[in-house]
């Protein structure tokens, strides 16, 4: 029989090396919590400054003129590129660095490579944002921002691929689950995403007389942002963690990989040149997901809704109808190839579905991924999400009938939905900076235990 390890015990009965142990893991912990905070509280700041107030004013220009070729393509990808890269892709680095490994059963990453990839990450979109906003040598600065954007990106992909299980799980699981696998696909497409930034930054550098892709590139590159990862990393967090907190049966897993193998071919359909068939599949793909996941399916327990506001779960479904809204509009887009439609397409799905999701299952499980807090109000959280329905809604039905003209009155309600959506980000922000500012669950406890004492 193996000797079993022994520690020396001191008077007091408590064990040096334990707590060495301990205070060691506690202080790890905490450097992850801050590390997590920081990049969600970049990506918040991209989300309100470079990304929704720049594309408030470019919808208020494009509506007080009544025309939608009146703003720079510069100015627009500016804006699309501070919300999906700046908002979204922050948030997926910060919480795939804190998240990923320890899901896999193996060891957390090292904060200083976490904190490596945060600084070029950020310096990269801030400034992709600079030069095509302002066109401050943009010949230079556009093809470097897309540099350490790759560069960052690669820092999280080695970090987070090389944290294998950890080794009293490898004989009990030799395969990665379902999810892990979309998840993995996704970052995947991610990693295209990057690389075909950088193309288009150089091509742009080169070739271009303004720092914009040009319309057919742009086109591509918007399939693949969206549906290559975007939606993916969605999918997949979706399958780990809504089955917990919403209740849902257990998921269909092999329906799951179909949704995503659906995705992956539209966006190389789209990509060559088959924008109708891959538009199709596309809107099959997002038909499938919310079958796989039996979202629309009665519950086997009750939703988790402690912390939060009660009405997430029907929040959740709404985003997934609204996935499948933007695929549909997907589908007319490329039959008519009307840029209102196109447009409507990807609001509904960048703010009724992914963004959506981000202010439903991110107030559900940043707080806690931050230390343990508590979120600071449920009712700021169904607030946001009223409003963000709202301005979406509003935003997607007045962009087809203005653009398509319609009805000319409906270039006055785009602004409407602009501020809209505007107040719902401000308030999801605010949430979640106040929840940040205030310290974690165990210290408010200890704080109100020892005001009754006194």
């Amino acid at each position: 029989m193996a000797a079993q390890e022994t520690f020396p015990v001191r008077r007091d009965g408590s064990t040096p090396a334990i707590d060495e142990a301990y205070e060691k893991m506690r202080q790890r912990e905490i450097g992850l919590s801050r590390m997590l905070m920081l990049y969600i509280g970049t990506g918040l700041t991209f989300m309100l400054l470079p990304g929704t107030f720049l594309g408030v004013w470019n919808l208020i220009k494009i509506s007080n003129r009544e025309m939608a070729n009146t703003i720079s393509p510069a100015w627009l990808q500016a804006h699309g590129h501070a919300q999906v890269f700046g908002w979204i892709g922050t948030f997926i680095l910060g919480i795939g660095f804190h998240s990923i490994p320890r899901m896999r059963g193996g060891e957390p990453v090292a904060v200083r490579a976490a904190r490596t990839c945060w600084a070029l990450w950020t310096t990269g979109v801030a400034m992709r944002w600079v030069t095509c906003v302002y066109g401050w040598e943009w010949r230079v600065l556009m093809p470097a921002s897309a540099v350490l954007e790759l560069a960052a990106f690669l820092i999280f992909f080695r970090n987070v691929a090389q944290h294998k299980p950890a080794k009293q799980n490898t004989e009990k699981k030799t395969k990665f689950e379902t999810w892990a696998k979309v998840v993995i696909g996704a970052t995947v497409g991610m990693l295209a995403a990057v690389v075909m930034n950088l193309v288009g930054c150089f091509q742009a550098a080169i070739y271009s007389t303004t720092p914009a892709f040009t319309p057919e590139f742009d086109q591509s590159f918007l399939a693949l942002i969206t549906w290559g990862f975007l939606v993916l990393f969605v999918w997949g967090f979706s399958a780990k963690w809504l089955p917990i907190f919403l209740g849902l049966r257990e998921t269909r897993e092999r329906m799951l990989v179909t949704a995503f193998l659906l995705a992956a071919v539209a966006v190389i359909l789209g990509g060559a040149g088959a924008a109708k068939t891959g538009a199709v599949l596309t809107l099959a793909a997002a038909a499938t997901a919310p079958l796989a996941l039996r979202l629309f399916e009665k519950s086997a327990r009750p939703a988790k809704v402690n912390g939060v506001h009660p009405s997430y779960p029907v929040f959740i479904r709404i985003a997934y109808a609204w996935a499948i809204v933007a695929a549909a509009l997907g589908v007319w887009a490329a039959i008519v190839n009307e840029k209102g439609v196109w447009g409507a397409s990807r609001h509904a799905l960048t703010g009724g579905f992914l963004a959506a999701m981000v202010f439903a299952v991110g107030q559900r499980v940043l707080p806690a991924f931050s230390g343990m807090r508590l979120l600071f109000s449920p009712r700021l959280m169904f607030a946001a999400l009223l409003l963000l329905n709202i301005g979406c809604a509003l935003r997607v039905s007045s962009e087809v009938l203005a653009y398509q003209e319609y009805a000319a009155w409906a270039w006055k309600v785009l602004p409407i939905s602009a501020f809209t959506e505007l107040t719902a980000i401000t308030l999801f922000a605010i949430n979640l900076f106040t929840t940040f500012s205030r310290p974690p669950a165990t210290q408010m406890i200890r704080i109100a235990m020892a005001k009754q004492n006194t």
